[in-house]
């Protein structure tokens, strides 16, 4: 199970979080994560839920699952029982598991939240990607500990770079400045101070 990008889609609703993208192996069993942030408690009576598949962008949506007073399952002919609620929406968690993933699984998946009394109802969207091989293992926390260090090292040097370029600009500055009253200054000398001879 690989999360490419987390998106957190907001609006005049609650914000709803989900992985944008999810890749599955082929007969594995994945878990869609969708969570949401409300400022009311979550209350069964009116709390409500939808997820719904799009084979395609231009597809209609087919609703799959859904929780009005309690949780139930439509029993599409494309997952029959293979979905699972495995989340809890007094916990803000609205996650569901698809058992035994096959490629037709391929696809969106939307969950749309309604937490009354919030008025305009959340939504946020996975795409999930199903593999038929597993993609080669690496070694995450070494390259976790490389980039955080290549990082880290360019960021001391951009600072530095800043400063530098700030205390460069800084004295450039007070050059101009200084050239300036000497100008002004060797003006008012051959200028306004005449020659004592010809008064």
């Amino acid at each position: 199970l690989l999360s490419v990008l987390v998106a957190a889609p907001t609006g005049l609703g609650m914000e709803v979080m989900a992985p944008a993208t999810i890749n599955a192996l082929n007969g594995s069993s994945v878990k869609l994560s969708c969570t949401f942030n409300s400022c009311y408690k979550v209350e069964n009576k009116q709390f409500s839920l939808n997820w719904t598949y799009q084979e395609c962008r231009n597809c209609s949506e087919e609703l799959f699952l859904q929780f009005r007073m309690k949780i139930m399952n439509k029993q599409l002919d494309r997952f029959g029982n293979r979905v699972e609620f495995t989340g809890n929406p007094t916990k803000y968690d609205v996650s569901f598991t698809l058992k035994n993933v096959q490629l037709e699984d391929e696809g969106t998946y939307n969950c749309y939240v309604l937490n009354p009394p919030d008025r305009h109802r959340g939504h946020a969207s996975i795409s999930l990607k199903v593999l038929t091989k597993e993609p080669p293992k690496h070694d995450s926390t070494v390259a976790v500990i490389v980039g955080a260090s290549v990082g880290g090292f360019l960021a001391v040097v951009i600072l530095v770079l800043m400063v530098v370029k700030c205390v460069r600009r800084k004295k450039q500055q007070r050059l101009n400045t200084d050239d300036q009253k000497t100008e002004e200054e060797g003006k008012t000398d051959g200028e306004g101070n005449p020659d004592e001879g010809t008064k």
